[in-house]
């Protein structure tokens, strides 16, 4: 039966991959981010809505949807901003293999955590894929611009972290679908100073409208994917899978968008996602 939810998070991993290739793809990426963001909103709302009437929430537990919201918000600007300033294949890596890097540090620094000699390797060699993907500039190119999408991607990457020990709160009180929601208004609330301006908004459904409907499709349904995998089976063994996610990240940069230093950035990426496996199978251990 294991392979049915591997075939599932595989392909949760490729959809990622691919609705952020369409994001890199796109002139105006804050707009067209919110476009893909809204049919999973409204379709959503109702459920969102309908628990909040029915439920009495404490103050802490508004507090942190209201934290929720935020650290979207925050997160979807980074993200546009992020896909303005470098390649698909340099930060796609980055931004996805950053909070599982951080995630096991954390337990050991503030909950006290342990982790076995396996895990502090796959740590290790998730940061040597790191310093590969950063490289070097050339002479002529100046080494702090150069290393501006890098640091965009880990921004990105700490965002990821914190909304993610947010939410794992919010889901005591409330469903996956309702959070999901939440998190799509955060998202969209992040980028809507850009289409403030309805040319833009105009422009950007006339440049991609044959994309925008696979976008809105591809963009939550690469977490449903992921839910219905991790139904199946143990989160343990499907979640590394995901991550496989960052070598079709890097793939599609360097084949379809014909983005430069292949070898260098595909090695990086390899290592990046061996060095995922060995946490994940560490904690087993």
């Amino acid at each position: 039966m294991i392979i049915l939810p591997l075939v599932l998070v595989l392909c949760s991993g490729l959809a990622h991959a691919v609705w952020n290739l369409f994001a890199k793809q796109s002139t105006d990426k804050p707009v067209f981010l919110w476009v893909i963001y809204a049919p999973a909103t409204l379709l959503l709302l109702p459920t969102l809505l309908t628990e909040l009437a029915a439920h009495s929430f404490t103050p802490f537990e508004w507090l942190m949807m209201g934290l929720s919201l935020i650290m979207q918000a925050v997160y979807a600007m980074l993200l546009a901003f992020t896909y303005k300033a470098g390649d698909l294949s340099q930060v796609y890596p980055i931004m996805r293999g950053t909070p599982t890097l951080l995630t096991p540090v954390a337990g050991v620094l503030l909950l006290g955590e342990a982790l076995p000699i396996w895990g502090w390797a796959g740590l290790c060699c998730m940061l040597v894929g790191f310093v590969v993907m950063v490289g070097r500039s050339s002479r002529n190119v100046d080494q702090s611009s150069y290393n501006k999408p890098v640091w965009l991607a880990l921004c990105v990457g700490l965002c990821i972290t914190a909304y993610t020990l947010v939410d794992k709160v919010n889901l005591e009180h409330l469903s996956p679908l309702a959070l999901l929601d939440l998190t799509c208004i955060g998202f969209m609330l992040g980028l809507t100073p850009a289409v403030l301006k309805f040319d833009r908004l105009k422009k950007v459904v006339r440049e991609n409208k044959n994309i925008i409907w696979l976008g809105a499709i591809l963009s939550p349904g690469s977490y449903l994917l992921f839910l219905f995998a991790a139904n199946i089976a143990d989160v343990s063994t499907v979640a590394p899978m995901r991550e496989v996610g960052i070598v079709f990240g890097t793939l599609l940069g360097l084949f379809v968008l014909k983005e430069s230093q292949g070898a260098r950035r595909l090695t990086a990426s390899v290592i990046v996602v061996t060095g995922i496996v060995m946490i994940a199978s560490s904690s087993g251990s």
